[in-house]
């Protein structure tokens, strides 16, 4: 390897721009971003390059080299207009142009054989346009080398490449992309160290190629060798690094970079979302229009989960009025993404609203309502959805059916949700995920049909995953099942060893039960295992700012005004019938203090803060980490219905939607 890439630098030569794919890898505080000056480019502009993207070849023509003879302007016009006509996607246009054209030039060709090619399951009529070119020049080869690519096996691309009669460096290019983009990286390496000359396209390809294989290291010292590095290499190692979770190599790599573009910028934004770090993402997207760099769809989609990560709303509403005023105000990717977003901020009522709006609904506005639906705890509503889009011909896919599950789940349809399971692979061919039954699971589990699930567990056709054994245990838990509980965190421990659910939930059953010698057993064993419990928080959201509690927290400024309304609450609160659920806390203290510990869990503060904060009127949004337990579920009804509240919770598994004295999960969840 060390020769070769000693020798790939002493032959790279004059610069091209890059024409490679690649692609990007998707709580404490909020920011109030300035979006109003901003606009986005056309969704369909490629924001990688400033030059005009090359095409690619293709057929065993003897290619020759003639002095064309001067243009007649009619010519000229007629092939702007063929152009324009494809740019605008109007093939039939373009062809009635064509096809009236006494005189051809092979450039008139090679605009047609390029739409050809670029669309899948054209590869015939690209051939048969090919082989009437009569002069075909090194546009027309590589283009038709493309559509090999695209819509052939890349041995068929490899055998026409070889009868290509002169091959220029995009050709070389064009090739080794595509055994990259088919992860045969030995080839694409070999193809790479045989061209002639290499430009920083070249070097792009085989960078990035490893980099989707997941040879990141190979990346690496092919990057390091670069003689020159464009944008798109920089970029790729950025992605690379993200996608293995050095976020620290990322940032240096991207403060490094000489030149960024945006898809630079939508690499990192959307690499610290998806590495759990979406406050840091909304960051640099602040950044990045500070420093006049214009968004895209591919920016906006990930600042949209960011916002949904965080459940900032009112950033969330900012980039709708963004969207609203760009070329993507009618774009459906974009759309869904708002969908999403609303959803997981609590605001089901817009989420409809933009569902209706949009024109044009693929299976992913479908899916990202039905689990809206499913989230918020209306299940019905979101099956009478899933009906209506069978009936419209929209194919569900396997997501629509996890959003299914999960409906059914929420509002205890057990047996109409394993009905679904059934008919998922019975009538629809769909091959059920570890996803799949994992709903099912929690479905029998948290409906107290414990040994059907674990019996299911037993069927699956693959080894159960870390998701399986936790929601087993989480049922376990509910149902105070020890026996079983036992079991599950021993298999989920076994397949985890660093994973803090399978301690916490073991000891959780444990102290439901009051079985303190076993809660210390599997506490000692934590730390023995040097495991640590991920801190239970909640926060809301009040004028930007994001207001983070923990349980008995001691740091929030206002702490003193939120204990005196607890404490103006909590005799209230009993005389309408309040009860403390004691089995909620988890130490083996006195009555009086378990009571204390309750009333200070960081769900309660963070409502209470906003009874405070938030205006009479608006809703109380409060998001936690984990599952809310069930003293705090029950203390919330009755602060809604004292207070005369709308409160909405958001924990790990669903939406709480409280309102005079009830909650929407109506006390299933």
């Amino acid at each position: 390897m060390a020769y070769i890439l000693f020798s790939l630098q002493n032959k790279l030569t004059n610069f091209q721009k890059p024409i490679f794919f690649f692609t990007t890898f998707s709580p404490t505080k909020h920011y109030k971003f300035p979006l109003s000056t901003f606009t986005i480019k056309n969704p369909n502009a490629n924001p990688n390059f400033t030059s005009k993207a090359l095409t690619f070849p293709s057929n065993n023509k003897t290619h020759t080299h003639k002095s064309p003879p001067p243009l007649n302007p009619d010519i000229v016009s007629s092939n702007k207009t063929i152009t324009n006509y494809i740019r605008s996607g109007d093939i039939k246009s373009a062809l009635g142009v064509f096809d009236n054209m006494p005189v051809k030039t092979t450039i008139t060709w090679n605009s047609i054989l390029a739409w050809y090619s670029k669309r899948r399951g054209e590869l015939t009529q690209a051939q048969q346009l090919f082989d009437r070119i009569p002069d075909p020049d090194s546009v027309s080869y590589n283009t038709m080398l493309s559509c090999y690519i695209r819509n052939a096996d890349i041995n068929v691309a490899k055998s026409f490449f070889d009868r290509i009669p002169v091959k220029d460096t995009a050709s070389w290019n064009t090739i080794v992309s595509g055994f990259a983009q088919k992860g045969r990286m030995g080839e694409a390496l070999e193809l790479f160290s045989l061209m002639p000359e290499k430009n920083c396209v070249s070097w792009s390809a085989i960078v990035s190629g490893y980099v989707e294989c997941g040879e990141l290291d190979l990346a690496i010292e092919l990057f390091e060798a670069a003689p020159v590095k464009s944008v798109v290499t920089w970029t790729a190692m950025v992605n690379g690094f993200m996608k293995f979770k050095r976020i620290q190599s990322a940032e240096r790599l991207f403060e490094q970079m000489p030149v960024k573009n945006l898809v630079s910028w939508n690499a990192m934004i959307a690499g610290y979302v998806e590495n759990g770090k979406a406050e840091d993402g909304l960051k640099l997207f602040k950044t990045m229009l500070g420093s006049r760099i214009q968004p895209n769809g591919s920016s906006l989609s990930s600042v949209l989960l960011g916002c949904s990560e965080l459940s900032a709303l009112q950033l969330g509403r900012q980039v709708h009025q963004l969207v609203l005023k760009s070329p993507l105000s009618n774009d459906t990717t974009a759309g869904t993404s708002l969908i999403s977003m609303y959803c997981k901020c609590g605001e089901l009522e817009e989420s409809w609203k933009l569902f209706l709006e949009i024109r044009r609904k693929d299976v992913v506005t479908w899916n990202a309502m039905i689990s809206g639906y499913a989230q918020h705890g209306a299940g019905k509503k979101a099956l009478s959805l899933f009906d209506e889009m069978k009936d419209l011909g929209v194919q569900p896919d396997w997501i629509t059916f996890v959003s299914v599950l999960l409906a059914c789940n929420h509002a205890g349809l057990v047996d109409l949700g394993i009905g679904y399971f059934d008919s998922m692979v019975r009538d629809y061919g769909i091959e059920a995920k570890p996803d799949h039954y994992a709903c099912v699971v929690d479905l029998l589990g948290r409906a107290g049909r414990l040994t059907e699930a674990v019996a299911l567990i037993k069927k699956m056709p693959f080894r159960p995953h870390v998701a399986i054994f936790g929601t087993l245990l989480g049922a376990c838990r509910i149902h105070k099942n020890l026996e079983l509980a036992e079991f599950a965190s021993k298999n989920l421990i076994n397949l985890d060893p660093t994973s803090a659910a399978g301690y916490v939930q073991l000891a959780n059953v444990y102290a439901a039960t009051s079985q303190w010698d076993d809660v210390a057993r599997v506490r000692k064993s934590m730390k023995a295992n040097k495991v640590v419990k991920t801190p239970g928080y909640s926060w809301l959201e009040v004028s930007n700012v994001v207001h983070k509690f923990r349980s008995g927290d001691r740091k929030h400024p206002d702490l003193a005004l939120i204990h005196e309304k607890l404490k103006e609450l909590e005799p209230k609160m009993k005389l309408a019938g309040y009860v403390p659920n004691l089995e909620c806390a988890l130490h083996d203290v006195d009555k009086e203090l378990k009571e204390q510990l309750l009333l200070r869990h960081s769900e309660k503060l963070a409502i209470v803060f906003g009874l405070i904060k938030v205006p009479v009127g608006v809703s109380i949004r409060v998001f936690k980490n984990l599952r809310v337990c069930e003293d705090c579920h029950s203390a919330i009804k009755y602060i809604s219905a004292i207070e005369r509240r709308e409160i909405i919770v958001r924990d790990t598994t669903r939406f709480h939607h409280f309102k005079d004295g009830l909650c929407s999960c109506g006390d299933y969840w």
